[in-house]
């Protein structure tokens, strides 16, 4: 029976006093090197603003939670999330374990005496780390393959920002980094079999190691094939002595190197993760009453965990994939903007003395620094913030850099007059705040003034929906349905203002306060329980970002409600529609609010065939017009995000209606069916607009499909 205190592993067997001095030199030089690496990061980010963290307990709860589960990986990449997975949790295991031999070896056993690495523990702890080698070795050939073969369009590092010309165009160091890291682990995995696999040869003639070998599969497996071509004890011992301080040098130098590459992640990622905002975009932060300048002008204004965000990007382009200016040739990727911002923070704030003001400014044609171009590409979507894995918060972060751009009136003509023009009239349309409830003149009943009377529901229209002619009669709908169901509704007529959302995404914080302000006040000085909107825009801002304004709300859109009076019945529906139909997301409705049920709970009680395009709930694509886009023009003969769209809808076999339930949608995909060539296919409807045709009223609608 053997002796289980001798069932382990020496770690040092057979090496002579100053080569473990040597080893033990390396090692706490790599350590070394390793902690001023951290300390110049730490001090680099020390050099942005301060941020405190909301709670730290549910930052680190949440990480904890992304991390062990990998759904921020998996989605919308299963193969390539299940490839990361196996890689982060057999890299743990095998951190660990060499943490537990070091703890042993270093700590317990020279000051206590104690030793536990032996025994049963010993033969476990061997079977994990060589299931986990299998799982870290498994993950690294995918990536290998996927990068090397299979290629997706995502990891191309092409900048859509620059020219062939330009200095920073070029970024060819990244595939190198990507391509040394997979490779140094992919060696580093090996060659610990290779070693366990001649340490087996070369003491098969003791009881306490050959005995055992199979608690070591791969080890072992390997052993009796390097035996069964001819391999004895000696050939073991010299292969063994060589392929060790190969490994042992490989693993010290990846641990050296951590701070200055790519490695770095596992570390930024999940603190990155930790200090995650639940409504980075859907809530932008005020402007700090000390700070002088509107938004980011030197990387000096960026805050510290910004910074860390940074850093924390791994190239993964995902975030390029999903955004729908960099899809339509738009000079913007989102990994652009935050790898040349990336490389701007390290270039300036990890030198021992910060350099001149003048080189700190992000803004500009130099080399790290992002184009005025590029800020003004952003559809604030906030698809690059939701698909990130690693909790990059891109449009937090070029909305501030906007604010510069803004304050220094670097911006479109069309986009300034906009802003001009709702500076003095309060809507985007330059009508006269008397006209805003023109729209109801021809209804057969009167909407009440919520400013005048108490209601139950005030009605929070918004400018398109107020203006635009084509969706006035879509408004003119939502007031005949809500007044059919007896809802007590009430509007502020010239009381209302523009909400105010894409005027702060375009970056014009100081207009944006006045005009949430003013809503506010308005929306208080009335009697109501809670606010309803047609507008996902306006029912972004007034849910998410009166509240820091004083102006805490209930609130929804359209939908919900109207699902509500269908289901109680308040609502009759006198037919069904049999017709083809696919639903658009609206950015500010899906992907901000998650309201992705209603429409399509509505569509499935009108009787529709719901069709989803590909994109779709938390993917769907962006019509173009979020972000002030819609204020500014798209350079002549480009293709549009909505034109796109049009294109994706119309690979649907048989389709009739192509629905939306945004007032800005309708505008923007109406004129896309025509100049994408699909009038005559298919129409465009909003969803009200399928309602009333459906809906019993005591007097019949006016309006149908067909017409």
């Amino acid at each position: 029976m053997l002796d289980s205190s001798l069932v382990t592993r020496i770690l040092f067997q057979d090496f002579a006093s100053w080569s473990i001095t040597l080893f033990y030199l390396l090692g706490y030089t790599a350590i070394g090197v390793f902690m001023h690496g951290v300390y110049v990061q730490v001090r680099k980010y020390r050099r942005g603003k301060p941020f405190a963290m909301a709670s730290l307990k549910a930052g680190v709860q949440r990480m904890l939670k992304d991390l062990s589960s990998h759904r921020t990986l998996v989605r919308r990449d299963r193969s390539a999330g299940r490839a990361h997975g196996l890689i982060f949790f057999g890299f743990v295991l095998l951190f660990i374990g060499t943490a537990t031999i070091t703890l042993e070896y270093d700590i317990l056993a020279p000051l206590f005496g104690w030793r536990f690495w032996h025994g049963d523990f010993y033969l476990w702890f061997s079977l994990v780390l060589d299931l986990a080698g299998v799982g870290l070795i498994a993950g690294l050939l995918f990536m290998m393959v996927r990068r090397g073969w299979i290629k997706p369009p995502k990891l191309d590092y092409a900048r859509p920002d620059r020219s062939p010309e330009d200095p920073d165009y070029n970024r060819s160091d990244y595939k190198r980094e990507d391509w040394a890291f997979l490779w140094t682990l992919i060696i580093i995995g090996i060659t610990g079999y290779v070693l366990e696999a001649v340490r087996l040869v070369w003491l098969a003639d003791q009881p306490e190691v050959w005995s055992v070998r199979f608690w070591s599969p791969v080890g072992a497996v390997l052993a009796h094939g390097m035996q069964g071509l001819g391999m004895g004890a000696d050939a073991a011992a010299m292969l063994r002595s060589g392929l060790w301080w190969f490994h042992g040098l490989l693993a010290l130098t990846f641990i050296a190197l951590i701070p200055y590459s790519k490695v770095k992640h596992i570390f930024t990622a999940p603190t990155s993760l930790m200090l995650r905002d639940p409504l980075a975009g859907r809530r932008l932060p005020k402007v700090p009453e000390e700070q002088k300048s509107a938004g980011y002008q030197y990387i000096t204004d960026f805050k510290w965990k910004e910074l860390l965000h940074l850093d924390a990007c791994t190239k993964c382009g995902r975030c390029h994939e999903a955004c729908p200016a960099n899809a339509v040739s738009a000079p913007l990727s989102p990994r652009d903007v935050i790898l040349s911002l990336r490389e701007f923070a390290n270039q300036a704030l990890e030198a021992k003395t910060l350099p001149e003001e003048a080189k700190l400014d992000v803004h500009g044609k130099g080399p790290g620094q992002v184009f005025m171009e590029t800020l003004w590409s952003c559809r604030t979507c906030l698809a690059c913030v939701e698909i990130c894995p690693v909790a990059v918060e891109h449009v937090p972060i070029i909305v501030q850099m906007r604010r510069k751009l803004v304050e220094d009136g670097n911006m479109e003509p069309l986009l300034e007059k906009t802003l001009q023009t709702i500076h003095k009239t309060g809507n985007s349309f330059g009508e006269s705040k008397r006209k805003r409830a023109s729209w109801a003149k021809d209804l057969p009943f009167t909407i009440k003034d919520a400013r005048k009377e108490l209601v139950d529901l005030l009605w929070f229209v918004g400018d398109y929906a107020s203006f635009d002619p084509r969706n006035q009669k879509v408004t003119r709908g939502f007031a005949r349905l809500m007044n059919q169901a007896g809802v007590d509704f009430g509007l502020l007529f010239e009381g209302e203002l523009n909400a105010g959302n894409d005027v702060r995404r375009v970056g014009e914080e100081g207009l944006y306060e006045f005009l949430a302000t003013a809503n506010i006040t308005s929306l208080a000085d009335c009697e109501f329980n809670s606010v309803v909107t047609t507008d996902p825009h306006s029912y972004n801002t007034i849910r998410n970002e009166y509240p820091d304004f004083g102006g805490e709300f209930e609130i929804q859109h359209y939908t919900t409600l109207v699902r509500e009076l269908l289901q109680q019945g308040r609502l009759r529906l006198r037919k069904t529609l049999d017709c083809r139909v696919t639903f658009h997301d609206p950015c500010h409705l899906g992907r901000y609010n998650r309201g992705f049920d209603a429409p399509r709970d509505i569509l499935q009680m009108l009787g529709c065939e719901l069709v989803e395009m590909e994109r779709n709930r938390d993917n769907s694509f962006c019509c173009g017009a979020g972000g002030g886009r819609i204020w500014i023009p798209d350079p002549p003969g480009t293709e549009k995000p909505s034109q796109n769209r049009m294109h994706e809808a119309a690979r649907i076999e048989g389709l009739q209606v192509f629905v939306v339930s945004c007032p800005k949608d309708l505008t923007m995909y109406e004129d896309a069916l025509k100049t994408a060539g699909y009038e005559g296919k298919f129409v465009v409807r909003e969803l009200i607009e399928l309602i009333e045709e459906c809906v019993e009223y005591d007097e019949p609608a006016a309006l149908s499909l067909q017409a």
